[in-house]
């Protein structure tokens, strides 16, 4: 069966049990986002266990589905890393030999000094951390000095934090433009993330007007959609994360709820081709922060809107529910963790799903989507012949 239009949307860190090697990850020991969540704190998720989430593995208080709408299953992480570059590359048809570098005791001085001489002003930080805490800690510094916050984290970024009143938005991101270009060869990090704030000492607080700068991706699928003359919309930082390629029209959000109903009316505009969706709130909000309960309400919010997008559907549409990782809230670690991540695949058009098992590689979803029109990419095994 090909579909005339795929809704692939990317739950962005909502991984569900950690990979056979997340222990070289620096993982806790036991990370499991979603089951761990469902353990601390009760879901009611009715809506994706129709589809079959529960049918995947055995969730707390998540029951399996006699006859699941969509296809269901896992996939595993190929790709060294856990991060979001590696894995919505992975999806795309990327499969990396090395991982992005860390820098987990902070930037090269040399590199600093020269940054420092390129924006013309001093830097604070320059450590991991997370993004609210450091923040907290040298707001009022970099208020009083004009001197922007440089920090990274466990995963490949280079951020950059300033106070939208002290740093005006276009010079924060001529900043980063100007990192995203000094960062190559063993300084090339996955993205350079802008991350304006506002507020007061005590009460600062991150705006919606971040803005990612990712490393240029070789030949992956949306090129090859292109050239097909496939179309294809993206809606939340997917644009940022491939940096435009092969997007032809495309919706930035500031939230979840925003996302889920920019695809839903996506649905009444594209006539044809494949809808890329991410939702990051899981990820940024709640999973970075350890916030379980908000973790928890974000997975909720998400799935009462389910109706709604597949009351759009026709019989010839596919949607894909899918992450890139995990962060799991419940462990005391603030970083991404190394995890399978969900699959459902559901169409009007297929009466019942079926099991999926464990792909080895995200490139198996990005395959299908190729398949599906046409197109081929370089890693995965389409799932078009297992879906029929």
């Amino acid at each position: 069966m090909k579909f005339n239009r795929v809704v692939w949307i990317v739950l962005d860190s909502v991984g569900i049990g950690a990979m056979p090697d997340w222990a070289s990850y620096g993982d806790p020991e036991g990370s499991d986002t979603l089951g761990n969540i469902a353990r601390q704190r009760p879901l009611s998720l009715p809506n994706l266990c129709r589809l079959g989430l529960g049918n995947i593995r055995d969730f707390a208080g998540l029951p399996a589905a006699e006859k699941p709408l969509a296809s269901f299953g896992r996939c595993a992480l190929k790709s060294p890393g856990k991060d979001t570059t590696t894995g919505h590359w992975e999806m795309v048809g990327i499969l990396l030999e090395k991982p992005f570098p860390l820098f987990g005791d902070g930037f090269p001085a040399d590199f600093m000094a020269r940054f420092e001489a390129e924006i013309g002003r001093g830097t604070l930080g320059n450590v991991a951390a997370s993004g609210t805490e450091i923040i907290a800690q040298l707001g009022d510094e970099h208020v009083r000095s004009g001197d922007p916050i440089v920090y990274t984290s466990a995963d490949s970024v280079f951020q950059i934090a300033a106070h939208e009143d002290v740093i005006s938005l276009f010079e924060l991101y001529r900043m980063c433009e100007l990192a995203r270009k000094m960062l190559s060869g063993p300084l090339e990090v996955g993205r350079v993330i802008a991350r304006p704030f506002t507020g007061s000492s005590g009460n600062y607080t991150r705006t919606a007007n971040r803005k990612d700068y990712a490393v240029p991706p070789p030949k992956m699928l949306l090129d090859a959609l292109d050239l097909a003359n496939v179309p294809v919309h993206s809606v939340g930082k997917i644009f940022d994360i491939f940096l435009g390629r092969g997007i032809r029209t495309y919706d930035k959000t500031k939230n979840n709820a925003e996302g889920l109903a920019k695809t839903i009316a996506a649905l009444g505009e594209v006539e044809r081709g494949l809808i890329f969706t991410n939702l990051v709130d899981f990820d940024s909000l709640y999973g970075h922060r350890n916030n379980v309960e908000g973790y928890a309400k974000a997975l909720e919010e998400a799935d009462a809107a389910l109706p709604a997008l597949m009351a759009s559907l026709k019989a010839d549409d596919l949607l894909i529910l899918t992450a890139d990782h995990g962060c799991d809230p419940t462990t005391a670690s603030t970083d991404h963790s190394r995890e399978y991540v969900p699959l459902l695949a559901y169409s009007p058009g297929i009466a019942e799903g079926k099991p999926l098992g464990t792909r080895e590689s995200l490139a198996d979803l990005g395959q299908t989507v190729a398949d599906n029109f046409g197109v081929s990419i370089a890693a995965g095994t389409s799932l078009l012949p297992a879906l029929a």
